[in-house]
């Protein structure tokens, strides 16, 4: 009559060791393990984004036209002009792809001197926690300091050719006026969006599977977690 006794009490002695599992880490340790991880993030979606047709092929990262351009887009494919649209989103992703690759010090340097007060709770918030801490703390300097790549690769790739051409089609047809979204904005927000969504991706590969990485500091801080 005594085993089960036995048996509860070595469960509710066990909770505590699992619950705190991550105490054991110093705050140092686990700081530098998430900026491990989210570097490991930035490198991912560089490494898949970054490459020719990398944005354009990857239907959750594919940028479209902006909202107030989409009725003129509606109306142009209904009518059979669907090449000034299709050349218009083909150079927008274009030009994201060569802003990512040539963004990637920027990220990784964003990454190295975010400012995190509590890693463990950002840790302890499970899925994509450390990328959207990342996101939330970054992205506003991050859009200023990618804009003038982002122009750079637009001139590249003809956007801005292409969007007057378009804009003016829709100007003609009385579905846009003279103040239309600022292309290059709706891009750099767009790349950003993207490398964030991957670098999610990553992080949650990262807390499924802690010891499958390389870094032996990625694996003992998220190892802690399982």
């Amino acid at each position: 009559m005594r085993i089960i006794p036995a048996i509860v009490t070595c469960f509710f002695v066990s909770i505590p060791v699992s619950a705190a599992a991550s105490d054991t880490l110093a705050d140092e340790e686990a700081t530098d393990g998430l900026k491990q991880a989210l570097t490991l993030g930035v490198n991912a979606a560089i490494d898949t984004l970054g490459v020719p047709n990398g944005f354009l092929h990857n239907p959750k990262a594919k940028i479209q036209l902006p909202v107030s351009l989409q009725k003129v887009e509606g109306l142009m494919r209904s009518v059979g002009m669907n090449k000034h649209a299709d050349g218009l989103i083909a150079a927008m992703n274009h030009a994201a792809e060569t802003a990512a690759a040539e963004g990637r010090p920027l990220l990784i340097d964003a990454v190295q001197n975010m400012p995190v007060e509590d890693a463990k709770a950002i840790l302890a918030v499970g899925d994509d926690g450390a990328t959207q801490y990342f996101r939330n703390t970054s992205s506003d300097s991050l859009s200023d300091r990618f804009l003038p790549i982002v122009k750079k690769a637009t001139e590249q790739a003809g956007v801005l050719k292409k969007y007057n051409d378009f804009a003016g089609k829709g100007a003609k047809l009385g579905l846009i006026s003279e103040k239309h979204a600022n292309i290059e904005n709706h891009v750099t927000e767009k790349t950003l969006d993207g490398i964030y969504l991957l670098m999610a991706e990553k992080e949650q590969a990262i807390r499924d599977n802690p010891a499958d990485q390389d870094s032996e500091l990625v694996r003992r801080v998220f190892g802690t977690l399982k």
